[in-house]
């Protein structure tokens, strides 16, 4: 075996779309710490994700984060070719790169908002996930490898009068995770979602009540909004061979709500 494949067995690589914020740099942060090389992605936030990059490195990690529209296919595809140049294959990938608008009822959403929201949270999750699989499968020289889809409670609760453009988005999530774990099992790709509940992360300032968690945790049966933490260790068990029996699972970390 020579010097890069010890290597990439000591790290694997993993790609996080919307890595700087969030959900999505929790579990960077612990990726790195367990001993993956990471690519993530960002749009708009370039600050926080040279900051983010900086430090992971600073502590010894190797990070590279690439500024990528999941919409775009391009985008996408470029993220992975620099990627798989920069490091080696990429036997990992977390779809968590995600939108949510203003809240509102459907009856006042524009069709420009809800192309917004299904471009980049449903075809930007389909075209990564397509660009993993051409690269992970066995049949097409691959090493086979994980996928993890964000999805949320909202595809199961529907989000009335608040985001049922974002919900549709994160059912078509599930979808996606049952049809692609049953196509690509046999390629040695296993393919999860988790679905978040209430999660105290800056996504509700960007539907415009930064309060959303305070004022609705008294729903959920622990009493408690949930961290971004608690979802990444989620995320990274279903990374991990210690879920090696689990393929099309779709996993709340919700509180029970």
């Amino acid at each position: 075996m020579n010097e890069i494949n010890c290597r990439l067995v000591e790290n694997p690589v993993l790609i996080v779309t919307g890595g700087g914020r969030g959900i999505g740099a929790s579990v960077c942060r612990m990726a790195i710490a367990r001993g993956y090389t990471v690519v993530f992605s960002y749009l708009h936030n370039k600050e926080a994700a040279s900051e983010l990059e900086q430090v992971l490195q600073a502590e010894g990690g190797e990070c590279l984060a690439i500024r990528s529209d999941v919409a775009v296919e391009k985008d996408v595809v470029n993220l992975f070719e620099i990627a798989e140049s920069t490091f080696g294959p990429v036997r990992a990938l977390v779809n968590n790169a995600g939108v949510l608008e203003t809240q509102m009822p459907l009856v006042e959403m524009t069709a420009e908002r809800i192309d917004r929201v299904i471009a980049t949270n449903v075809r930007g999750s389909l075209l990564c996930a397509r660009e993993a699989v051409r690269r992970m499968a066995v049949s097409r020289g691959g090493s086979g490898g994980s996928i993890v889809n964000l999805s949320s409670r909202a595809a199961v609760l529907g989000a009335a009068n608040e985001y049922i453009d974002y919900a549709v988005s994160k059912g078509a999530i599930d979808t996606l995770t049952i049809g692609l774990s049953r196509e690509v099992g046999s390629e040695g790709i296993r393919v999860n979602a988790v679905r978040p509940g209430l999660i105290d992360t800056d996504i509700h300032t960007s539907g415009g009540e930064p309060g959303r968690v305070a004022r609705l945790c008294a729903s959920v049966p622990m009493g408690r909004g949930g961290s971004a933490e608690e979802v990444a260790e989620t995320i990274m068990w279903l990374l991990s061979e210690q879920s090696s029996y689990c393929n099309g699972a779709l996993l709340d970390v919700s509180g029970g709500r």
